[in-house]
């Protein structure tokens, strides 16, 4: 009941302000568990995504969304739990992993939507990253619910990192034909399956959103940005005090010639002449 309140007040607004469009809605089941397996692109792809679907989606998120002190972090973790947020502890890789797909098979056997993002974070640049196996290929093989993939478009450009009003545009969802791994079924330990489930979501993915695919994970490259960024401010720092050291050697050297050419006007002090009396 509290989804559907918070679907009403934050999606009917949404919608209204945004007007996203859609296309191949009819692929969601009316009823049945179904994983929706979407790229990433902006915080609000967990939002415009339920706001244009009758079913609820369940997404899961980062625990610190719930557990957050204070009024503002009471607000907030009721605000997740409303739009159908699960909190999973993604302080370790291992353990986030195993909390996404026990999370996952929960929802898919009470016979709801699951969300899920394969890439495992968002974009850092807007490009299609490699997909991680663990969760959703565990979930659809332990489950043999079909992994339906959605592409969201243009959400990354409403709000971009740093900016703190968005731009009101219309963003796109593209939802795919299922997929069925029911052919995989049992195999879900078996690492050279899970990749191939994976490769073949994120091939879909793709060919909906149109993206430049990167066949390295999402991490890594946030890393590899993260790292060009520092060594790029350590190169400016560096070449703004190889200025300042270039700027005072100029102005000492500029001293030193003032210094020296007032030296060579004044007469060297030597013993007076006498003159000669006859």
């Amino acid at each position: 009941m509290f989804y559907g309140t918070m679907k009403v007040a934050i999606g009917g607004p949404l919608k209204l302000a945004f007007r996203p469009w859609v296309e191949g809605v009819e692929n969601i089941p009316a009823e049945g568990p179904a994983i929706l397996a979407s790229n990433h692109l902006s915080f609000s792809d967990s939002f415009f995504l339920p706001a244009v679907l009758d079913r609820k989606v369940t997404f899961i998120a980062k625990a610190e969304y719930f557990t957050t002190p204070g009024v503002k972090g009471r607000l907030t973790a009721a605000f997740f739990k409303g739009v159908g947020q699960l909190p999973v502890d993604r302080s370790g890789a291992r353990g986030a992993g195993e909390a996404a797909v026990k999370s996952g098979i929960e929802v898919l056997e009470r016979g709801e939507l699951f969300g899920i993002y394969p890439e495992g974070t968002r974009s850092p640049d807007g490009r299609l990253y490699r997909g991680k196996p663990g969760g959703l290929a565990r979930v659809a093989l332990a489950t043999g619910a079909p992994v339906i993939p959605v592409a969201m478009i243009d959400t990354e450009k409403i709000q971009p990192p740093g900016k703190v009003v968005p731009k009101l545009m219309r963003p796109g969802i593209r939802i795919g034909e299922p997929l069925d791994f029911s052919r995989y079924q049992g195999m879900e330990h078996d690492r050279f399956v899970l990749r191939a489930v994976t490769d073949e979501v994120m091939y879909e993915i793709m060919k909906l959103s149109g993206q430049e695919y990167v066949d390295i994970y999402a991490t890594a490259a946030k890393r590899q940005i993260a790292e060009a960024a520092k060594a790029e401010k350590e190169a400016g720092k560096a070449e703004k005090e190889a200025e300042k050291a270039e700027k005072e050697a100029e102005k000492a050297a500029r001293t030193a010639v003032a210094q020296d050419g007032a030296g060579a006007g004044k007469s060297p002090a030597g013993p007076e002449r006498e003159t000669d009396a006859h």
